[in-house]
C-alpha cells in the first residue's frame, strides 16, 4: 500500500485502499459515454513468442472500456505481420496492428522523409509516434494510454489506474504518469532510475543549482515508466525522441507544455517486473549503457535551453558530484533490501554506476561537440501542415494492410 505523501510540484494519486478493479471498471465504463479510450502498445514482433505478451492480450481481453486497441509492430517481415494479426485476433475490442516495416508504411515513411519529417532512425520512440498519429486519423479516443509489451506482471488494473486521471471528466489532468516499486519479489530492479537518474538530478542540483525543471523530474517516484496517459489533443505540439532518452523526453515535454496541475502521477501497481536490458559495459551503443548516455544528453540539452552553460570541466564536477552521490545512494538500497528480504549484489551495482558515471562525461562531451543536435520526431501539427493528407494517408495504409493480411 502506497503512502500519501504530495511533494506539492505534481499530483501524486496513490493506492490507499486496493480498490477492485472491477470498481474502476465501472466507473470507466461511465467515464467512455463522454471520453472515448483507447490504448497504444509498441511492441517488437519477438515479443509475440514471450508469456508476457501472452497474459497481457489474456488480460486486456476482459477490459471493457476501450474503444480502440493500436499496436505498433516493429520488426517483422509479411509472414510474422499475418501471424500478428492472428495473435492480437482474438481482441474482442476495434484494434489495428501498424506493420511499421511493411511497404504501405514504408512508403509514408519515404514521402515524410522527403521533406525532412520522417523519424531519423528505428525504435520505440518511431513506433509510438506513428501509432499516436494513427490515434489521431482514427479519432476513436480522446484519452489515450500506452505501456509496453514486456510486463511481466501485467494485470488489467494496471490500465484501469493508469488511464482512469485523463479519463475521468471530472479532473483536469492532460497527462499522468505510473509509478510503482520495481522489484520482482527477490531483488530490486529500475537500476537506470535508481543508479543513474536520481543520483544525476541531484549532482545536476548541486553543480548548476536549483531549477524548476530538476525539480520537476525530482517530483516523479519512476520518471523512466514506459506507462503514461494522455488526452489526445497533447499528441499533436508533443516532440517524441527517437533515441533512447524517450521517457525524459516525454516528461520535458510536457514540463515545456503544461501547466503542473494539469499533470499527475499514479501508482499503478505493487510490484513491477519486465525484460531487463544488459547493461553492455564493452558496449555504448546498446543495452543500458546506450541508454544513460542518451538520458544524460537529454538533460545536458534541456538544461542548455533554460540557460544553463556547459563546459567539459563542469562536466567532468557533475560526474564527480553524481559518482558521491550514486555511492551513498547503494547504501542507502543496500538497506532496503536487506530489510525486505531481498538480493543485493554490491558488486554488481557499484560496477554500474562506474559504468554510468563514465557515460555522464561521455554524454557531456558529446552534447559540446554538437549542441544543435536535436534527436525529436516533428510535432504531428508540423507534420500535418506540410503534408494536410497525411493522416489519411497513414489510417488509410494501415487499413488497407489489414484488410489484404488479414484473411
Amino acid at each position: 500500500m502506497g503512502d500519501f505523501h504530495q511533494n506539492g510540484n505534481i499530483a501524486t494519486l496513490h493506492n490507499l485502499s486496493n480498490r477492485p478493479v472491477e470498481d474502476l471498471e465501472k466507473e470507466l465504463i461511465d467515464f467512455s459515454r463522454h471520453r472515448l479510450m483507447g490504448l497504444v502498445i509498441p511492441s517488437l514482433y519477438s515479443e509475440l513468442a514471450t508469456p508476457a505478451l501472452e497474459n497481457i492480450v489474456r488480460e486486456l481481453s476482459r477490459v471493457p472500456y476501450l474503444n480502440e486497441i493500436v499496436i505498433g509492430l516493429d520488426q517483422a517481415d509479411e509472414a510474422e505481420y499475418r501471424h500478428a494479426l492472428e495473435f492480437f485476433g482474438r481482441l474482442p475490442q476495434h484494434h489495428r496492428v501498424l506493420w511499421n516495416d511493411g511497404p504501405r508504411l514504408r512508403a509514408l515513411d519515404e514521402k515524410l522523409k522527403e521533406k525532412g519529417l520522417s523519424p531519423s532512425e528505428p525504435g520505440k520512440g518511431r513506433n509510438v509516434w506513428f501509432c499516436y498519429g494513427y490515434a489521431l486519423a482514427t479519432g476513436r479516443a480522446a484519452a489515450v494510454a500506452l505501456h509496453d509489451a514486456d510486463i511481466k506482471t501485467y494485470k488489467r488494473e494496471m490500465l484501469a489506474r493508469l488511464i482512469y486521471p485523463v479519463a475521468n471528466p471530472g479532473f483536469s489532468f492532460d497527462f499522468s504518469k505510473g509509478f510503482y516499486a520495481r522489484s520482482n519479489g527477490t531483488s530490486l530492479g529500475g537500476r537506470v532510475t535508481r543508479l543513474l537518474v536520481t543520483p544525476l538530478i541531484l549532482a545536476l542540483r548541486i553543480v548548476c543549482g536549483r531549477s524548476d525543471y530538476l525539480n520537476f523530474l525530482h517530483s516523479f517516484r519512476y520518471p523512466l515508466a514506459g506507462e503514461f496517459a494522455l488526452r489526445t489533443d497533447v499528441i499533436n505540439d508533443l516532440r517524441i525522441p527517437t533515441d533512447w532518452g524517450l521517457e525524459i523526453g516525454v516528461l520535458s515535454e510536457m514540463h515545456r507544455n503544461h501547466s503542473r496541475n494539469r499533470i499527475c502521477q499514479v501508482d499503478i501497481a505493487d510490484t513491477y517486473d519486465h525484460k531487463h536490458q544488459e547493461l553492455s559495459s564493452e558496449n555504448e551503443t546498446r543495452g543500458l549503457s546506450r541508454m544513460s548516455i542518451d538520458i544524460a544528453k537529454a538533460m545536458y540539452r534541456k538544461l542548455a535551453i533554460q540557460g544553463e552553460t556547459f563546459s567539459i570541466d563542469k562536466v567532468r564536477t557533475i560526474k564527480a558530484t553524481y559518482y558521491r552521490v550514486a555511492l551513498d545512494f547503494i547504501e542507502l538500497f543496500e538497506a532496503d533490501a536487506a530489510m525486505n528480504g531481498l538480493k543485493f549484489d554490491r558488486h554488481a551495482e557499484e560496477k554500474a554506476v562506474e559504468l554510468f558515471a563514465a557515460n555522464v562525461v561521455k554524454a557531456g562531451a558529446m552534447f559540446l561537440e554538437n549542441p544543435m543536435d536535436t534527436p525529436f520526431i516533428p510535432p504531428w501539427n508540423r507534420v500535418i501542415s506540410a503534408v494536410p493528407d497525411v493522416l489519411v494517408e497513414l489510417r488509410n495504409a494501415v487499413d488497407q494492410d489489414m484488410s489484404e493480411f488479414g484473411n
